[in-house]
């Protein structure tokens, strides 16, 4: 009996784009793997904390879920990242949708 079934063994050319920027709120960086894997929905990793979560366009209005996945200390520098994702993930598309 096998140790583990493989769910899927995946290759692509990702595109990633490395993005900082800083608020009155602080610094941030982040790490955006785009993919055509994860039903189109990017990566994003925060460079600070190594936290990272499957990001949409439309996962960004929610600020609770941005600041429990990246640890943010307060609702306004939430609605600042998540100002930040609507204006740099791509929205999910039929095809993407269809794809998985």
């Amino acid at each position: 009996m096998s140790l583990y079934d493989r769910l899927y063994d995946e290759s692509e050319k990702a595109k990633v784009r490395f993005v900082g920027f800083i608020s009155e709120h602080g610094r941030y960086d982040f790490g955006i793997v785009y993919t055509h894997m994860f039903f189109g929905k990017p990566l994003v990793v925060c460079m600070q904390t190594g936290r990272s979560s499957l990001l949409s366009l439309e996962d960004a209005d929610n600020l609770e879920y941005l600041q429990k996945i990246f640890n943010l200390k307060s609702k306004e520098v939430a609605e600042e990242i998540s100002i930040f994702f609507k204006n740099n993930l791509p929205p999910l598309t039929m095809e993407a949708e269809a794809e998985h």
